[in-house]
């Protein structure tokens, strides 16, 4: 099925992402059915999607007529059964993996057997979701960002099962979405949030060593990042993994998260409470410096034990930025990404990475692979094992080659 040939779409979930995908949708002038067990949730929903418009249409970037038009595009449903004739689905509900496995039955009963369907996880195993429906072939990840109707990128998910016609139907959909499309291999993360999860472990664990969130983000602003890993923290909301974590019953132990998970136990959430790392005046989005942070953060690091100690700008540009790199070269290696252009791709439009530098791979290959592998080297005495340098940079050290030169998988 091409896109041209996708009549009806469906979105399932009506927070925050699923509101974003139903107005990207509506948008590129696609019908969309959308469903949600709860009605006030879809009601809600809908009155979003007015608001989104009415703000366009006085910014003069819509007419009446085209909101109206985008409007009558959404249909709300009431049950599965009303989504029969869709041509593709788009999961978009909480990372629960038992709740989308039980979505999938019904979708996989219910629909007809060539559409599509589609789960918005942002790191969920898609083969263990494929895994309960009679066509693996016709499942895999849209891994929207959010606002999913103003972010460029769309990771597309393949799973072991997903047809090429699979992938080549959602990039086209992706396409005409205006969306920057990269197709990823299956994995914890994906390419984006596998690579994310080691940044912001090393950012995490400055705070313990002797820095301070403002301190790191400012690094990482200068070095023109869009916003530093704490300040981002608190527009995506610091709860969202503390709560994951409360779900799983696992990492909530860990000390690289100790300071979160007291910035929630006092409802400091980020900007939606008012306060998380940094403070909000009501109604603004400046992150105000708090100095009631900085006491905390320097409380938690002595309850664990650390002793806390100057950290150079230096340190903390290496450590996040060598974090990315390293563990990009094993997305490359184990053939996740295609080419170290899609990474690099994924992090300019997901994740403020800055344009100039080209992404996080093309700035590695601009310092040369046999530097980044001293430098990795060199981390890994300081700080222990998990900084060896991955085996493809030492194979690109070895062969003056780049990252660049690698293509599924192999140099």
């Amino acid at each position: 099925m091409h896109a041209s040939a996708i009549r009806q779409t469906a979105v399932i979930g009506a927070g925050t992402m699923g509101r974003g995908i139903v107005i990207s949708l509506a948008n590129a002038g696609f019908e969309v059915l959308w469903l949600d067990n709860n009605p006030q949730m879809l009601e809600q929903g809908l009155r979003n999607l007015e608001d989104v418009w009415q703000q366009q249409i006085s910014k003069g970037r819509l007419t009446c007529s085209e909101a109206a038009e985008r409007l009558a595009n959404v249909h709300p449903v009431g049950d599965y059964a009303a989504l029969a004739d869709a041509d593709v689905v788009i999961e978009a509900v909480y990372e629960n993996l038992a709740l989308k496995q039980e979505i999938f039955r019904t979708l996989d009963a219910t629909l007809r057997p060539e559409a599509l369907l589609a789960s918005n996880t942002s790191a969920l195993d898609i083969d263990a979701i494929a895994a309960v429906t009679q066509r693996p072939a016709q499942v895999l990840g849209l891994h929207f960002f959010s606002p999913a109707h103003i972010m460029k990128l769309l990771e597309i998910v393949r799973g072991a099962h997903t047809s090429a016609a699979t992938l080549e139907t959602a990039r086209a959909l992706g396409e005409r979405l205006g969306k920057v499309c990269v197709v990823a291999g299956n994995c914890d993360g994906f390419i984006g949030n596998r690579m994310l999860h080691t940044y912001v472990h090393e950012a995490r664990m400055l705070l313990l060593e002797g820095a301070l969130p403002a301190q790191v983000d400012g690094v990482l602003q200068q070095f023109g990042f869009a916003m530093g890993p704490f300040r981002m923290y608190d527009v995506v909301g610091i709860d969202l993994e503390w709560r994951a974590r409360e779900l799983a019953g696992s990492g909530q132990d860990a000390p690289a998260v100790q300071v979160d998970n007291r910035l929630c136990e006092l409802g400091r959430f980020g900007q939606k409470s008012g306060q998380g790392y940094y403070r909000y005046a009501q109604g603004s989005r400046e992150a105000q410096h708090d100095p009631a942070v900085d006491a905390l953060v320097v409380a938690v690091s002595e309850r664990l034990g650390m002793t806390r100690r100057a950290i150079s700008e230096e340190e903390i540009r290496e450590r996040c930025l060598l974090a990315l790199v390293n563990e990009g070269a094993k997305i490359l290696a184990e053939g996740i990404a295609a080419n170290s252009h899609d990474i690099d791709l994924v992090y300019l439009n997901g994740y403020g990475f800055p344009a100039a530098k080209g992404g996080p791979m093309n700035w590695a290959d601009d310092q040369g692979p046999a530097h980044i592998a001293a430098r990795l080297r060199a981390l890994q005495a300081q700080h222990g094992a998990h900084w060896q340098p991955a085996p493809l940079i030492e194979r690109l050290a070895a062969y003056g080659k780049r990252f660049s030169d690698v293509q599924g998988g192999q140099v």
